[in-house]
């Protein structure tokens, strides 16, 4: 069976890392697996959002370290240049919302890809830690850029350098994840936000995402003049004129992603 699952189901694509029993440890191949479904939603019209869990008791652990120590692998270098930063490339380039639905432990790599998703949902029994310092490593997969982004740079620096388990609760209280929900409607109510995406603009939440990406760069007057050629590119979509159409009309909107 494939280490990643992929469906299509009502607009949204389904990934599955599905190696529950390395804690779905990404190797290589694991990693080369990812960035294609991630291409193969980029590229097909039929999908307006992503939706990214794990099988198991983990959402992900990380990298499978018999890999990163195997004196005949890859190398450590080699590894995140081939797995985990196409990975981030491609989850905030991707023209469509993508919800993380963590169902388990993210560590390591697996949590900092969690973070750069553009909602993550947890389930009340998850947890987030990094633990590169524990072996002697630095954080990776963009942990470095946007966790304190998320949360602030003494709670990032601490969370780096002590690898600190933070539960879902704690996560969502710090401004680290979207949400928290109980075990029992985790998946529904993850699965639910997905669908209501997939539903939506997605044009204009593509273009939301372009200008979140921007704006940790740009000053305010370089963002400013970016959200009104954006506002000029989403004005002319058919889903702002069917928005507005249906607003005057008093009907829900059947939105394309146009």
């Amino acid at each position: 069976m494939s280490h990643v699952l992929f469906e299509i189901i009502d607009g949204v694509a389904k990934i599955t890392l599905n190696r529950p029993d390395v804690f779905n440890s990404f190797n290589i191949p694991m990693g080369k697996l990812l960035q294609d479904h991630l291409d193969e939603c980029a590229s097909n019209p039929t999908i307006r959002a992503v939706y990214l869990t794990g099988i198991g008791k983990a959402f992900c652990a990380g990298q499978d370290l018999q890999e990163a120590i195997d004196p005949e692998g890859p190398g450590i270098k080699n590894i995140v240049e081939r797995t985990y930063n196409p990975i981030i490339q491609k989850l905030r380039n991707l023209e469509k919302p993508v919800v993380a639905a963590i169902n388990g432990v993210a560590a390591g790599a697996g949590a900092n890809i969690c973070f750069a998703c553009d909602i993550t949902i947890a389930s009340e029994k998850a947890s987030f830690i990094q633990a590169f310092s524990k072996i002697g490593l630095v954080p990776d997969s963009a942990g470095t850029y946007t966790l304190p982004r998320l949360i602030g740079m003494q709670k990032a620096s601490a969370l780096m350098m002590l690898g600190d388990k933070v539960s879902a609760t704690e996560a969502e209280r710090m401004g680290m994840i979207y949400k928290v929900v109980p075990v029992e409607s985790f998946e529904e109510t993850a699965w639910k936000t997905a669908l209501k995406l997939a539903k939506m603009p997605t044009k204009g939440l593509s273009l939301t995402k372009k200008l979140l990406n921007q704006s940790f760069q740009n000053n305010i007057n370089t963002q400013l003049d970016l959200e009104k050629d954006f506002q000029e590119v989403a004005g002319n979509t058919y889903d702002y004129k069917e928005g507005v159409n249906a607003f005057l009309e008093k009907r829900k909107p059947i939105f394309k992603g146009k």
